[in-house]
């Protein structure tokens, strides 16, 4: 059975969300439309390097919204010798902070596990010509 890269970040998410034992909250329509808003914002963010959006390219490794509307997103960077290492997380503040309905914005750059090609999803792959 081969699954795609999509269906195995979702796998990896439900896996690692089942490890922590935490309650599962079930999203509504207003939250998925909230985070898809969220996605929107994240793909108009372009890595400095690689001419495609960071969210296409996997660098974001985890998006929450919690109750009080406040985005935290665990993200990395495809080095960490990056030339905009530095100002990566207030571009992503900044973009995720302009959707309407967010409150705030809790960016957190991590580079374990680091960033591979393998994280890169299918449409961004195309777009590279690597498919």
């Amino acid at each position: 059975m081969i699954l795609s890269l999509e269906m195995n970040k979702d796998i990896r998410k439900i896996f690692n969300f089942v490890l922590s034992g935490k309650t599962l909250k079930f999203m509504t329509n207003q939250d998925k439309k909230l985070e898809e808003k969220v996605i929107e914002a994240l793909k108009r963010v372009h890595d400095a390097e690689i001419p495609v959006n960071i969210y296409d390219l996997g660098l974001i490794y985890e998006l929450k919204i919690d109750d009080q509307l406040v985005v935290y997103i665990t993200m990395t960077l495809t080095t960490p010798n990056c030339p905009i290492a530095e100002d990566m997380p207030g571009i992503v503040y900044n973009e995720v902070k302009s959707v309407e309905g967010i409150r705030d914005v809790k960016v957190e750059l991590v580079f374990d596990p680091p960033w591979d090609k393998d994280m890169i999803s299918e449409a961004a792959l195309l777009e590279l010509g690597l498919l």
